[in-house]
């Protein structure tokens, strides 16, 4: 597993060209901070009366760029995942097409139980789904809804290691690179390596490093 603190714009603009098989990953995205000024996302700060967060919002402006360097550093005949919410799709679809990437769908990530919220509270996420050039999935039979409980008392936008696992069994093989710039809880890294790929990923925030590396401790085999 290979780490890295930075802004993921920037350490992505230092991977060579066509050099990664396959970026999952999870911006926190514009949206959140409506959300957490309104006081419906207070999970994401340390505690419910700090001002502290755990991390900083990666503004819908810079989209195009961080989306240009995905697609330069993915390889030919590559896919590439990106969660969001219903309001942050309608800004990254059109300008992912612009760049070259051609949209499939959104597949549903079905959380089993409620979140937070006011009109219809929040049960699913959405995860955009784009290839460059043209690569098969590896098994045709998976639905585009994945039903995966969500993670309490974890990182605040933790994604469950075995949602993930899907994703990267479905469009990479063992050996190949796995890259998530905005790496948060760890879980698609982890993921990455308990199927055998290599892990690469990004974030700026002290916090998620801290995060990952006590999760990392946790894994490991105890040595009798």
């Amino acid at each position: 597993m290979n780490i890295f603190r930075d802004d993921a714009v920037s350490w992505l603009s230092t991977l060579a060209d066509s050099s990664v098989d396959l970026i999952i990953t999870d911006p926190p995205y514009e949206s959140l901070e409506k959300h957490r000024k309104i006081g419906t996302t207070t999970r994401l700060k340390i505690s419910k009366s700090s001002n502290n967060q755990w991390f900083e919002i990666f503004p819908n402006h810079r989209f195009e760029v961080f989306l240009k360097e995905i697609y330069r550093v993915l390889k030919r005949n590559s896919h590439f995942y990106i969660f969001c919410d219903q309001e942050t799709m309608f800004v990254l679809k059109p300008i992912a097409e612009k760049i070259g990437f051609k949209f499939w769908k959104p597949i549903v990530w079905d959380k089993v139980s409620i979140g937070m919220g006011y009109h219809y509270r929040a049960r699913y996420e959405f995860i955009l789904f784009f290839e460059k050039g043209k690569r098969k999935l590896k098994d045709l039979s998976v639905p585009d809804i994945l039903e995966s409980k969500r993670v309490y008392r974890g990182y605040p936008t933790e994604k469950p290691v075995e949602l993930l696992e899907i994703l990267i069994s479905q469009s990479s093989e063992s050996g190949e690179i796995v890259v998530d710039p905005f790496f948060g809880s760890g879980s698609t890294l982890i993921a990455a390596q308990n199927l055998g790929r290599i892990a690469y990923g990004c974030d700026k925030s002290s916090l998620a490093h801290d995060f990952l590396a006590e999760r990392l401790l946790k894994l490991m085999p105890i040595v009798q």
